[in-house]
């Protein structure tokens, strides 16, 4: 399908009756009222838009008829919902795209929201895609990694995992008990010696021939049986493995089985079934309060819940038919997992075009289904009682930051309630590569959007305050919007940090409009427990001695939250630097490697251990690789100096 960008469409004017929208307010009113003449909208399926006098996309919506559609928009003014009002009392032109089927519209519909982020569309803000185990058969090898995207390619993915930390616990479980390779390079690079986890028993030892295709093969299709929830035929499996290894009186190898079988078992005694329908599902469950709207999914996969999350939207005026349907759309949208049943409490609008659009997206048939009886109903009572839990908790998150943010105050004496904190932390080794990094906490939750990482420039030897002054002076500097909305800067150091920046707040003027902490975790010297225990404190300016917080432990546990937020952000910073900087010094000093044929490099091997280990035949197989440069590259790593 064809469609024009939305910039370019016109709606074509004519004389005929129009109609405009009434009872406009001032504050929302734009230069030119909306007017549209309904006799140019078809009866088709299409998209239409609402936008500002400015061009900006307010509103992006679907019709199966957008004559009709429209039209609902310019009833009295009264029977309209207050978002709507305010909606048509701010737009300024009316464009739409005709498509040619009404799932057309739908995919349209979800780019133009994706691409502008409308005002008054309903929006998913987490968008992001949750981890799940990755396995490629097409490898002669094949081996589990972690992924955060679902692609059709050929390869089986299990999931979604409701965390990364889950995840990685699930996948410790998984090398111990079915020990494939780790390695991380895509192509199974050949070794004299096997590595470590050979020898702990964790790695079949498939890149020094330990173990042949056909055995490691059977190792995968355990792994694959286990992810797909058939235990019942992977016990059998490696019950028959352990008693023919026995007859052959190859005890060594019938013990490893029976680890293995006694391993499996106990993983599937933690699982709690929920559903003997061994099929993937998705249950959602729908809460409404007031104009807020909640909704909690369930991830069900073989009979088990495997994770769960929630989303909550505020200012909603749609019916829940409708809000589920932007719903699924926003959450399918683009590389999630979709499983063969989506449970819903009632049918979302368009439902059959929703479920055709899955069934594309997933290549397989997807069912919407808002059962009324039986295992699905008690799914989805489950996941509707997850949903009003959720809203009571959020109704009130609230008040309770709020009590617990004044007992902050008091606790520091502070001028003013913190509402927005902002932590200061440093992450180096040596003095090399530092990154100073600045998180921020409004009402007790961290704003994303406001986090902030600067390069350390001044410095290149270890001096933690000096590091934290250049922080804070560029943020006074580069980001004074967000410095005054700061109730608090917590420095995570001690008494010198909290010196430093306390002189670098004098210098700049900031003193008095700035309350400063420092939140240090110190050994106590002077109770004489050196080297036995380590103490929080928190250092005030004009306070010689420090203040401990152990008799209020929800202050100070809000205070290691941030801090600990702001230690994460800072090391993260840092590794990503410390990366960049190493891998730059290695390849770029070859003569001839640039950007490109470093990518391309690093696209065949992996990283740059498996360029080192490469030969100069493989080397000279780089697609695009001059033979000239293939041995300058091998000679640069094993010593043998720069081609002629």
């Amino acid at each position: 399908m064809k469609v024009k960008q939305e910039e370019e469409i016109e709606s074509t004017r004519k004389e005929p009756r129009t109609l405009e929208s009434e009872h406009r307010g001032e504050d929302d009113s734009p230069e030119q009222p909306l007017q549209v003449d309904l006799e140019t909208f078809p009866h088709l399926p299409g998209v239409y838009l609402f936008k500002a006098s400015t061009g900006q996309v307010l509103y992006v919506g679907k019709a199966r008829d957008l004559r009709k559609r429209v039209a609902s928009y310019f009833r009295p003014q009264h029977s309209l919902p207050l978002k709507t009002q305010a909606l048509v009392r701010r737009a300024s032109r009316l464009d739409f795209v005709v498509t040619r089927t009404e799932k057309e519209a739908l995919l349209l519909e979800s780019s133009l929201i994706k691409r502008h982020r409308p005002r008054y569309n309903v929006i998913l803000r987490d968008d992001k895609n949750y981890p799940a185990l990755k396995i490629d058969l097409r490898e002669p090898f094949p081996r589990l990694q972690i992924v955060r995207r679902f692609q059709k390619d050929g390869a089986l993915y299990f999931g979604p995992y409701h965390s990364a930390h889950s995840l990685r616990e699930t996948l410790k479980v998984l090398n111990r008990i079915f020990p494939l390779r780790q390695c991380k390079s895509k192509k199974l690079l050949a070794r004299k010696r096997p590595c470590l986890n050979y020898s702990l028993g964790r790695c079949l030892g498939a890149c020094a021939g330990k173990v042949t295709e056909q055995e490691y093969r059977r190792m995968v299709d355990e792994v694959i049986l286990f992810l797909r929830g058939k235990t019942d035929r992977l016990q059998k499996q490696i019950r028959k493995s352990m008693q023919e290894a026995a007859e052959a009186l190859d005890f060594e190898r019938a013990a490893l089985y029976r680890d293995r079988l006694q391993a499996v078992e106990e993983m599937l005694e933690a699982q709690v079934v929920v559903s003997e329908r061994m099929v993937d599902q998705d249950v959602l469950g729908l809460h409404l309060q007031n104009d807020s709207a909640h909704i909690a999914v369930l991830f069900v996969r073989h009979g088990a819940i495997v994770g769960q999350r929630d989303y909550s939207f505020r200012q909603v005026e749609e019916q829940p038919e409708e809000l589920l349907e932007t719903f699924l759309q926003q959450f399918y949208a683009e590389g999630r997992l979709i499983p063969r049943e989506i449970l819903v409490p009632s049918l979302p609008a368009g439902h059959q075009v929703l479920s055709e659009w899955l069934s594309d997206l997933s290549g397989r048939k997807v069912r919407i289904w808002a059962a009324q009886r039986g295992s699905r109903r008690a799914l989805l009572d489950l996941a509707q009682r997850n949903a009003m839990e959720r809203a009571k908790a959020r109704t009130a998150a609230p008040e309770a930051a709020h009590a617990l943010l004044t007992r902050l105050q008091a606790r520091l004496h502070l001028p003013r309630i913190p509402h927005t904190i902002a932590c200061v932390d440093i992450s180096n080794l040596q003095g090399r590569h530092a990154v100073g990094s600045v998180v921020v906490f409004f009402k007790g939750q961290p704003r994303y959007a406001d986090y902030r990482r600067f390069r350390i420039r001044t410095k290149t030897e270890p001096d933690d305050p000096a590091m934290m002054a250049e922080t804070v002076e560029r943020l006074l500097e580069k980001e004074r919007a967000l410095a005054r909305r700061l109730d608090l800067l917590l420095l995570d150091g001690g008494k010198s940090q909290l010196n430093r920046i306390l002189a670098l707040l004098d210098e700049k003027g900031w003193r008095e409009q700035l309350p400063v902490a420092a939140f240090a975790k110190e050994r106590q010297k002077d109770l004489g427990q050196e080297g036995r225990g380590l103490y929080e404190k928190v250092y005030l300016p004009g306070r010689k001695d420090p203040l401990f917080l152990t008799r209020h432990p929800e202050v100070l546990h809000l205070l290691q939250r941030i801090r600990d937020e702001a230690h994460r952000y800072a090391i993260s910073g840092y590794q990503r630097r410390h990366q960049k900087e190493l891998l730059s010094s290695e390849l770029d000093q070859i003569p001839g490697v640039g950007p490109k044929r470093r990518q391309t490099l690093l696209k065949h091997f992996g990283d740059v251990e498996a360029i080192r280990r490469a030969g100069l035949e493989e080397l000279a197989r780089v697609p695009g690789m001059p033979r000239r440069l293939a041995e300058r590259i091998h000679g640069h790593f094993h010593g043998a100096g720069k081609a002629p």
